[in-house]
């Protein structure tokens, strides 16, 4: 129900915003429930002039909407499911939605993640993803899934998802894994994982996962976003095109421009 002012002359100013952000059920709840309140309130207080009290109501509002639309890393969807229509010729945040008379079955759909990846690379790891881009169907719904095979030894490197909370499971083997806190305290969180021990990794940490059995691993994770990006530390430090200039990432790491090079020279 819209808040209901009683014919107070503030209502022409509050009421069009819930309007506008009606399509968010989410800003929508607490926006209102917030006006309820403060109305409420404010018209106990006489001493409080009609303009100081429209001016508080109206920071109140921005602040709320605000807030309320970085609850979560994806927007709620709006309608039973939005398959992903990648060759769609509207350009929007994610992707269009596929035309409802036309989905099928396949489009909710993947088969692979019982095949063991191929680990042979410089990291010895390999990430088989489930991502809105192999599951169309996965379009709107905040999350997605992967599997990563580790030989003995090998790494899935430092690196972070911009737009995603991971949560893994070890299926098979031991592995080491942490992430890093944010500036200024960089402290690393680390833990040895057995099979079936589970691990969260904060949205937009730097984080890592290391075989440290005698074995190959096996892990399944879970992310809080259908596309959830992946920045790999080395790869956009010392593999940008075109390249972040040598000694500008010399004096960053505080080593010879010579050692920037031989690095950049492997990416």
């Amino acid at each position: 129900m819209i808040w209901s002012t009683n014919g107070d002359r503030t209502a022409k100013l509050y009421i069009p915003l819930l309007y506008a952000i009606k399509g968010n059920q989410e800003a929508y709840e607490y926006t209102n429930t917030f006006l309820l309140f403060l109305s409420f309130h404010i018209a106990k207080c006489k001493h409080i002039k009609v303009l100081m009290a429209s001016h508080f109501l109206f920071l109140g509002l921005i602040m709320l909407i605000t807030c309320s639309f970085s609850l979560a890393s994806d927007n709620s969807p709006l309608q039973d499911f939005c398959v992903a229509d990648p060759n769609g010729p509207v350009l929007v945040n994610g992707f269009a939605c596929k035309d409802a008379k036309f989905v099928q079955a396949n489009d909710f759909f993947f088969s692979g993640l019982h095949l063991i990846g191929n680990t042979s690379n410089a990291v010895g790891s390999r990430v088989t993803p489930v991502t809105v881009a192999q599951l169309p169907g996965l379009n709107t719904l905040g999350i997605s899934m992967a599997r990563i095979d580790f030989a003995p030894w090998g790494i899935n490197p430092p690196h972070t998802h911009p737009r995603a909370t991971e949560i893994l499971t070890v299926i098979q083997g031991r592995l080491q894994v942490g992430f890093v806190t944010s500036n200024p305290g960089n402290r690393l969180i680390q833990k040895v994982l057995q099979k079936g021990d589970v691990f969260v990794f904060p949205e937009g940490l730097v984080h890592f996962q290391r075989n440290v059995g005698h074995g190959n691993a096996v892990a399944i994770v879970g992310l809080s976003s259908q596309n959830p990006g992946v920045i790999t530390v080395a790869n956009a430090v010392f593999g940008a095109k075109p390249d972040i200039p040598n000694d500008l990432l010399a004096k960053a790491f505080q080593v010879d421009v010579k050692v920037v090079d031989e690095i950049q020279s492997n990416f």
